[in-house]
């Protein structure tokens, strides 16, 4: 997405219609106006009636996935000039080509790995970081792997602003996971392979599950879960993602 002037009458009424929302036109002066249009500073209000008017009826029932989104402050992960849109449930771009993913979505991913707090868990895709804040929430490690590095070390300040001590955040290729760290109680990817990677199964735990969109096209969310056997497939939902950039393409 092309450069946006900071109005917010504008921002909102481009956002609104990139992700199909009914447009608003508050009164305001630039982004001060915007500003003034948020309840409080830390917007815990706004987080619980997204929660309400979103997660739960996906059919989002898993409590601490539940708590893990009402706690996470997700406008500090989106650029200021998307901040009126932070709970509202749809992406947002993050620059670099990027988006960060609506929130249901992510709060969906995150209950089918069913984590516990002694889990080790790698996120492929760091992105703006706002999913793995709601990782650390859950599990014990929080490992996540970014190829653009701005958006790494952005999300990394944020992460440690927001005093995220038990999350590691590392530059590079996703598809080849993290080798020396393996293996991980489950998985997750937030950027679209057109196949399952095999590093990435090779790197779950036997009972761990890996969670990704496939596809070009056309893409399929899917739960992947290591048995002492081989491997379970389920296929959950039709989904679109940004394409996972793998490491020769991001040197072009």
């Amino acid at each position: 997405m092309r450069s946006l002037r900071h109005s917010s009458r504008c921002v909102m009424l481009l956002c609104a219609a990139v992700i199909g929302l009914p447009a608003v036109s508050p009164s305001c002066k630039g982004d001060r106006g915007a500003d003034s249009a948020l309840t409080s500073p830390n917007r815990q209000a706004e987080r619980y009636r997204m929660v309400d008017q979103y997660i739960l009826p996906r059919g989002i029932k898993d409590p601490a996935v539940i708590d893990a989104v009402r706690r996470v402050p997700r406008h500090r992960f989106v650029p200021a000039r998307y901040s009126l849109f932070a709970y509202i449930d749809g992406p947002l771009p993050i620059g670099h080509n990027q988006t960060i993913s609506q929130p249901s979505l992510v709060a969906e991913m995150t209950e089918q790995l069913k984590l516990k707090k002694t889990d080790k868990v790698l996120e492929i895709g760091t992105g703006s970081g706002y999913q793995a804040a709601i990782l650390a929430e859950l599990a014990d490690r929080v490992l996540t792997i970014e190829i653009v590095e701005p958006l790494a070390r952005q999300a990394e300040q944020t992460l440690a602003e927001l005093g995220y001590k038990n999350i590691r955040v590392r530059i590079g290729d996703g598809y080849r996971g993290w080798p020396e760290e393996a293996p991980f109680d489950a998985i997750i990817v937030t950027a679209a392979p057109d196949h399952v990677p095999q590093p990435l199964l090779d790197q779950l735990a036997v009972g761990g599950r890996l969670i990704l969109p496939v596809g070009r096209d056309v893409q399929t969310l899917e739960l992947h879960r290591r048995t002492a056997e081989g491997v379970e497939r389920k296929r959950l939902t039709l989904v679109r993602f940004v394409p996972l950039v793998r490491q020769e393409e991001a040197e072009k």
